[in-house]
């Protein structure tokens, strides 16, 4: 076995592969570890350099995580302590974990989304020596792998801290941690349940655990202080579990800070989302008529934008409100199944289950375009579709498929249904990120400082206030200063905040 493991890494490293990719599989179930002692697993090592040079790129870009170094590097907020990062592995990203590690955290990273890597950025943060596992194109079984020893540290204990995107490392944790109880309550382990290809990928790796480690996610959550959630999506789990009194750790709702959801979320979407169609399929939008499903800050972002291409842009929603807000922007409010005879681009962005579905795509447009910019793959059915016997699919370029029915008309579905502007492009650019990692590290230093009970938390208005304030100079603004007589007559303090914590933008 160890020639044949020499003589993997020796081929892996002649053809300019990460020799890591070998490792899991040669071991298989001997291995009684959950750590698998492997520094790191990339695409390609040798794509560092360009990484770096990007990454030099996105640090100017990006002027509150620069600052946020500046101000709390010296103190070391996070010395001892051990942060698992589960989120896109992107440039942006690596300015964040290096951010993290100015600041004294000892940091492991996955990715939270199959095609949402930039390789050659994972590349330059493992050569600094911090253990990355992403790539690009990973399988079910390799990212939930990945994100399993992210979570794990060499002597197979867990993180203290947790930077979340989406909540599938905050989820792991608690699944790993009811079946642990499962099993010591009931003397056996419950059968798989589920059809869903990906649940079950998550239940086998979850019982593999529990084979080596009856015990493993109880001391993990025994060390854990919280996490810090960046998504829409992930928050919405939180809520769940606090509600139903199962969380089991603290976490900070990084998603509802201002600067996160009404900049990422909006002006984000608002750049990324017509970059990931434009990369995918050259199409023009302008003469189209694009649907938008959902109008909450990331359709907002998305309608402006297919809008400014010169796009015709109707939205379906299931929110009064938001449905009253898209009206009086002078959108067309529809269902999905009134669009489907004129629309040419379908784009998903509620954060829920099965919008587009496969008897909607059916009914498309000849040439329509289906993609979804929401965290998770079930806004979009297209599991439901790839079974269709009387359903072609072609791959015309990675994260580009095209389906071919019965009677010759085709759709396109992009990234398999998963976040587009990442799948098929680089996400949303640097500067908006910075608003938002720039809350992360807050969050993370709250964290680490207060140690909260149990509980779902946001960081306070002045914070937000303070987050916005660093981006300032990099866009050429110059703020008005109250005087003493109208702060007084406001009732509010000079400095701010200027808002109540009610307030919404």
């Amino acid at each position: 076995m160890k020639k044949a493991l020499f003589l993997a890494m020796l081929f892996a490293l002649a053809t300019n592969q990460s020799y890591t990719f070998a490792f899991p599989n040669l071991f298989g179930d001997k291995i009684n570890k959950i750590n698998e002692n492997i520094p790191y697993k990339v695409k390609d090592p040798n794509l560092s350099e360009l990484g770096r040079l990007a990454i030099g790129i996105g640090e100017k870009e990006m002027p509150g995580l620069m600052a946020t170094r500046k101000k709390y590097g010296p103190y070391k907020p996070l010395a001892n302590q051990k942060v698992t990062g589960s989120l896109h592995m992107t440039v942006e990203t690596a300015v964040l974990i290096e951010t993290l590690v100015e600041l004294g955290a000892d940091v492991r990273w996955a990715s939270c989304n199959i095609f949402s890597t930039q390789d050659h950025a994972a590349a330059a943060i493992a050569k600094t020596g911090v253990p990355v596992y992403a790539w690009k194109g990973e399988t079910l079984e390799e990212y939930w792998w990945c994100t399993l020893q992210a979570l794990t540290f060499p002597d197979d204990s867990g993180p203290n801290l947790i930077v979340d995107d989406g909540g599938d490392a905050t989820m792991l944790i608690h699944k790993g941690y009811e079946l642990e109880e499962f099993a010591a309550n009931n003397g056996y382990v419950p059968t798989i349940a589920t059809d869903n290809k990906e649940e079950i990928v998550v239940e086998k790796l979850l019982r593999n655990i529990l084979e080596k480690d009856a015990q493993h996610w109880h001391k993990v959550v025994g060390e854990l202080i919280g996490a810090s959630e960046e998504t829409t999506t992930g928050v919405h789990r939180l809520l769940q579990r606090e509600q139903a009194g199962t969380l089991l750790f603290a976490a900070y709702n990084v998603n509802d800070s201002v600067t996160k959801s009404k900049f990422d979320n909006v002006y984000g979407c608002r750049e990324s989302l017509a970059d990931g169609i434009k990369r995918a399929t050259d199409v023009m939008i302008a003469g189209k008529t694009v649907v938008v499903c959902g109008y909450g800050e990331v359709g907002k972002g998305c309608a402006q934008s297919m809008r400014g291409y010169g796009a015709r842009v109707l939205i379906t929603e299931v929110d009064p409100i938001c449905a009253l807000q898209a009206a009086m922007e002078g959108f067309e409010v529809v269902t999905v199944e009134q669009a489907l005879e004129e629309a040419n681009i379908f784009v998903t962005a509620t954060g829920n289950c099965d919008i587009i579905t496969h008897e909607h795509m059916l009914n498309m447009l000849d040439q329509a375009i289906v993609c979804n910019i929401g965290h998770f793959d079930n806004e979009i059915q297209v599991e439901a579709l790839n079974q269709n016997p009387n359903v072609t699919k072609e791959t015309i370029k990675p994260q580009v498929d095209r389906y071919t029915f019965a009677d010759g008309r085709q759709i396109f579905v992009l990234a398999e249904g998963r976040l587009v502007n990442l799948g098929c492009a680089t996400g949303h650019p640097s500067f908006v990120m910075s608003n938002s990692f720039t809350n992360q590290v807050l969050a993370q230093i709250a964290l680490a400082k207060e140690v909260p009970p149990v509980g779902v938390y946001m960081l306070p208005k002045i914070l937000d206030e303070e987050v916005a304030r660093l981006h300032l100079d990099h866009v050429g603004v110059t703020l008005t200063e109250l005087s003493d007589k109208q702060a007084d007559y406001i009732g509010i303090k000079k400095e701010g905040p200027y808002k109540a914590e009610h307030y919404r933008y």
